[in-house]
């Protein structure tokens, strides 16, 4: 009878380690091989304060001051896609298995944490501030991403005007269009919202010196809208709401004209703000107005002359053209009538209008013809104080700057007491004032490429703020 054979000792040894993985393996205690959980890394609510739109990476940034919590709050009242923020769970799942998050769910979760955050730090007061200034309550980190639309050719899409009166609407669209922005979602069924980058001004341009009498801006609009309705699911899915087009064209407003309930959800960020003309701020995004120098000196902005507050001599500045009339008003009563309150319809040459700005405590900005002035801008340039003289005119990223606080506001109706109202600011309110113009003018700076905190980050994320207010249907694109 032949011996059993005995096992090596490394033998025995190696069997028993594979027996005692197995039991760790299948141990009720371990349980990481039976569940994987999706933590999807979305808006939280890590401090109060605001991160702008950016794809590439993420930041976070403070935006100064704030506005009161029942203006932040009006910005989540409930448009026709609503989301719950009682509850936002309730509807969209913040654990669930990758395979069966649709990617229109991705993009709203990241939006119901956000709206959640907000209105959370409103109710609590959830504030940033030391004993002069305050922040907004926002309480939320964001990501952000935008998609533009191919169709259409230029001159009246994909450009603008780069220099002048409107050409903060060429330069957001040639900043959106570099092969290179950080603002541009990888696949359109992945950004946050669609920007048209259909020029108003070129269109003028165009067509109103063919023919005045018969100008075709409106069917010209629409039916740009309606190709890309008909190409693509995302207007139809969100009726506009998640569109956005921007123009600096005293005319732009009226591009809505001929159909307002098409529309109706349509974002348009616009510089002629006038809520007496249909500028809806709850839907609308108010754009400030700059005044850029075309050829040969191509500029993105003016010199930075402002003087310390100590060495502002002038009391109030102004310098403009006579139409409007709340420019008429101003002109009858101060024009060149005062060293103190310089006011002029045509600067002397001699005279160097940014360098006058910088020497003066405040900047008036009236309206004229339209609500907006490059005034405002060209006030937070040179760090001087802007005293708004306007009616129905609402103030660029008033959703998030309080403008009460580093600005003063004089009814058409009081412009005989400009001087008297300007004189009894004491002087620390004044340099108050002064202080937070310094703090806030950064948000109104015009870079290429645009810059953290800069005026194109600042629009994207007041469109950010309103496209928080609608829920897409859970349809995956």
């Amino acid at each position: 009878m032949a011996g059993l054979s005995v096992p090596s000792p490394f033998l025995l040894t190696l069997a028993l380690l594979l027996l005692l993985f197995l039991l760790i393996y299948i141990s009720p205690l371990n349980q990481n091989h039976l569940t994987l959980h999706f933590s999807p890394s979305s808006t939280t609510a890590l401090s109060p304060t605001l991160t702008y739109p950016q794809t590439s990476h993420k930041t976070q940034a403070q935006v100064s001051p704030a506005s009161s919590p029942a203006e932040a709050e009006s910005f989540l009242d409930s448009p026709p896609f609503s989301i719950s923020t009682d509850n936002p769970s309730s509807h969209i799942p913040l654990s669930r298995n990758i395979k069966k998050r649709s990617k229109t769910e991705k993009i709203e979760e990241d939006l119901a944490r956000a709206r959640a955050a907000i209105r959370n730090a409103i109710r609590l007061q959830n504030y940033t501030s030391d004993r002069e200034e305050t922040y907004i309550p926002s309480g939320c980190v964001y990501r952000n991403a935008y998609a533009f639309h191919q169709e259409g050719e230029k001159p009246m899409v994909h450009c603008g005007p780069m220099s002048y009166i409107y050409s903060i609407e060429g330069q957001f669209i040639d900043e959106m269009e570099r092969g290179d922005s950080p603002f541009l979602a990888q696949r359109p069924d992945e950004a946050h919202a669609f920007f048209l980058p259909i020029s108003i001004t070129k269109i003028v341009d165009v067509f109103y010196r063919l023919d005045p009498w018969h100008f075709p801006m409106l069917p010209i609009f629409t039916d740009y809208v309606n190709v890309v309705a008909s190409k693509y699911p995302y207007w139809n899915r969100s009726s506009g709401a998640d569109h956005f087009m921007i123009s600096c064209h005293d005319w732009a407003p009226e591009v809505i004209k001929e159909d307002r309930e098409y529309f109706k959800n349509f974002i348009r960020v616009l510089c002629n703000a006038n809520t007496s003309e249909g500028f809806i701020p709850t839907r609308d995004v108010s754009l400030p107005e700059y005044n850029l120098k075309g050829h040969p000196l191509y500029t993105l902005g003016p010199p930075r002359l402002g003087q310390s507050p100590r060495h502002r001599n002038i009391l109030a500045f102004f310098a403009g053209a006579a139409h409007g009339d709340i420019r008429s008003l101003l002109f009858e009563h101060w024009k060149q009538k005062d060293n103190e309150i310089q006011v002029y319809e045509n600067l002397p040459k001699k005279k160097n209008y940014h360098k006058l700005l910088g020497e003066s405590k405040f900047c008036l900005c009236p309206s004229g013809s339209e609500v907006a002035s490059p005034r405002v801008v060209e006030a937070m340039y040179q760090e001087c104080v802007p005293v708004i003289i306007s009616d129905y005119y609402t103030l660029p990223f008033s959703d998030v700057l309080d403008w009460s606080k580093f600005a003063v506001f004089i009814p058409p109706r009081r412009i005989p007491e400009l001087k008297t109202i300007l004189k009894g600011i004491s002087e620390r309110r004044y340099l108050t004032l002064q202080k937070r113009v310094k703090q806030v003018a950064r948000h109104f700076e015009l870079n290429r490429p645009a810059k953290p905190f800069d005026v194109i980050h600042m629009v994207l994320h007041s469109v950010w703020l309103r496209r928080m207010n609608i829920r897409l249907p859970q349809n995956d694109y």
